[in-house]
């Protein structure tokens, strides 16, 4: 048996449109000593087979079939087997360059980090976007600055989030019992990052994009019907992250962190929701917007965002801004159906 050097773990849905340009993706990898752990969680297209395919040709693809049980417990499954040193995460309807894992193994060789974070590309309506942070590069981040920057990131923004575009040191996940909870629709992956990045000493963040994420219609992200994005926003906002984990980072600037996020959440679900799609009446699309921008914890949050963006902000957006502060549920409309009409 070879020395597994990282091992990668896809939850696999009725992902059959995709999950051969993943397969290959993943088999193609320049890093050879790794394994593929596929879970199919109860896919009732073709998925099964496209990859029992594969496992029969290549003994790196390891397979476990499960009844649907949802994405944290498929990769928690998967998790049990890992036996790689460094453990990454691939969805099924994505793909990878071939350097990649070579790319963030090769890292960890520097100073044996405990995690190695990387840029990845978006394909949102066929425009790339890739998402950079501005920690530093190709340094070591220690305890405080994870304590200090990293943790509160979380409460700042949601593109840290993904467990996909890193590299986690097995030891840790299995020495600290660290799942993704299985009770959550949206956030798991948040929360399973805050869970390991409070538990690690060192980090490194290299400028490298290799991960390629594709935004399919009816992915998890983009379900307006199925997912209540707000009260998920309005959980993290009201989360109290321990103090084992931020240590003395000043209440003022969390509070702060969180009213801009929860504030961008709401602007960003306002477009989501008066976009018009079938899966929601027009009726329900704007009951809906009409609770959120009445909850008090948006009014307060409001405040805070006006604060410390109100000078720099562009017309449209002040405009949006107003709109929320009076609550008018129809301006909002009027604002969004404009925006789309000039945007296309």
């Amino acid at each position: 048996m070879m020395n597994v050097k990282v091992s990668v773990v896809i939850p696999v849905y009725n992902a059959e449109k995709y999950i051969t340009e993943c397969i290959e993706s993943l088999l193609n990898q320049t890093l050879k000593q790794c394994e593929f752990i596929f879970v199919n969680d109860g896919s009732k297209d073709n998925s099964f087979q496209i990859i029992e395919n594969y496992r029969k040709k290549d003994n790196r693809v390891k397979l476990i079939n499960q009844e649907n049980q949802g994405v944290s417990i498929a990769r928690n499954n998967g998790l049990e087997i890992a036996l790689g040193e460094y453990v990454g995460f691939v969805d099924a309807d994505d793909y990878i360059e071939k350097d990649m894992y070579e790319t963030l193994y090769n890292c960890t060789k520097q100073y044996n980090y405990d995690l190695i974070l990387s840029n990845f590309e978006s394909e949102i309506e066929g425009h790339k976007v890739i998402t950079k942070y501005s920690f530093p590069i190709g340094s070591i981040l220690d305890e405080s600055y994870i304590k200090g920057e990293i943790l509160p990131y979380f409460l700042k923004a949601d593109d840290l989030n993904t467990a996909c575009n890193k590299l986690y040191r097995n030891k840790i996940l299995k020495e600290n019992l660290i799942r993704f909870p299985e009770n959550v629709s949206l956030g798991e992956d948040g929360m399973f990052n805050i869970s390991f990045i409070g538990s690690i000493d060192t980090m490194i963040y290299i400028d490298y994009t290799g991960y390629h994420y594709r935004e399919v219609k009816g992915s998890a992200t983009r379900n307006v019907a199925e997912k209540d994005y707000f009260q998920r926003a309005l959980e993290v906002y009201r989360l109290e992250l321990p103090t084992s984990l931020i240590g003395n980072i000043n209440k003022v600037k969390i509070q702060k962190f969180k009213s801009l996020k929860l504030i961008r959440s709401v602007m960003s679900y306002i477009h989501v929701y008066f976009d018009p799609g079938k899966e929601l009446s027009y009726k329900m699309r704007y009951r809906y917007i009409k609770e959120m921008i009445g909850n008090k914890c948006v009014k307060e949050a409001l405040a805070i965002y006006c604060n410390e963006n109100y000078n720099t902000m562009g017309n449209y957006e002040k405009f949006i801004i107003n709109m929320i502060k009076r609550e008018s549920t129809l301006g909002l409309y009027f604002a969004t159906t404009y925006s789309r009409v000039r945007n296309k």
